[in-house]
């Protein structure tokens, strides 16, 4: 059994964390988050300790480690912005990591985390689920096995509504977030890379505060991506239908489904990196300087 500590446990990402732990057959010792409605922990470790002042956690885990308890693993699911910094701080106190998307905001950002890696002998993690997501892995076999030369044309359409609650958080600061490629479209980015190799070009035709769109160009793929939280840009169908989210991957003249599948995909991600297998910081790299070249494309 090894043990846990948890950074950001408010958040509705923070209970799939916590599913993971306990489905995996681990244990949190703690967890931390400035807000305390957090009543979740009650489902899976009652007897985990909770702190929403960073200083009083830090001493905690500092008694806990002089008591001779190893903290084997920091999970990190804070706000897109602290995510660099928490992760440094995971590897101070001499732990893995296992972080949520996105793992850092700059691609510089994970070079410098790789170089402390080495200095504290400690791995970084991170969680790119649909890696794991049996439609996508049938596809990438399928792309691997199909003549080099082909390259496929790809629409990418991803709408999941957000209200104006949205542009008030840090989610909607995307200094804090990144924007809405980060928030929403980096697991799709890292997925399609994947699948259909290097990055050779990325082009941006919309950037507003709730939608972006553009092209990328792939190894294997020529892509158009259309990433929104505004429901107004919903489906005729799915507004009809009062449903709040979209998504249409379509490759040539077939379209993928993926949206089943997501519930257990963190555990399947925790008990690879348990395993050893799990994605790390130059896994994660590629996503990250693509969502950081569409926030910094000017149009």
């Amino acid at each position: 059994m090894k043990n846990f500590v948890l950074i950001g446990a408010a958040g509705y990402i923070a209970l799939r964390h916590m599913k993971a732990i306990k489905d995996t057959g681990n244990n949190l010792l703690a967890a931390y988050d400035p807000y305390d409605g957090v009543g979740i922990l009650d489902s899976y470790f009652p007897k985990a300790s909770f702190f929403t002042e960073f200083e009083r956690f830090d001493r905690h885990l500092e008694k806990i480690k002089r008591s001779g308890t190893i903290i084997d693993y920091v999970s990190i699911c804070s706000p897109n912005y602290l995510h660099d910094s928490h992760i440094r701080y995971g590897l101070r106190i001499g732990a893995d990591v296992i972080c949520e998307k996105p793992i850092v905001l700059n691609p510089w950002n994970i070079d410098a985390l790789i170089e402390l890696e080495g200095e504290y002998s400690n791995n970084v993690y991170s969680i790119l689920q649909l890696r794991h997501h049996q439609s996508i892995i049938d596809l990438k076999e399928k792309i691997d096995h199909s003549p080099k030369d082909k390259i496929y044309n790809i629409d990418l359409t991803y709408i999941t509504s957000r209200g104006q609650w949205y542009h008030s958080s840090w989610k909607g600061d995307e200094t804090k977030s990144g924007g809405i490629a980060t928030n929403i479209g980096i697991h799709f980015f890292d997925m399609l890379q994947w699948v259909f190799g290097p990055v050779q070009n990325i082009s941006v035709d919309l950037k507003t505060s709730d939608t972006n769109s553009g092209s990328l160009n792939l190894l294997r793929a020529n892509v158009k991506w259309y990433l929104s939280i505004n429901s107004e840009n919903l489906p005729k169908e799915s507004k009809e239908k009062n449903f709040s989210t979209f998504r249409l991957l379509k490759i040539e003249d077939r379209q993928i489904e993926f949206s089943k599948g997501f519930a257990d995909l963190h555990t399947v991600s925790y008990q690879r990196i348990l395993e050893g297998n799990g994605y790390g910081l130059k896994d994660a790299k590629t996503s990250i300087e693509i969502v950081s070249q569409v926030r910094n494309i000017e149009l």
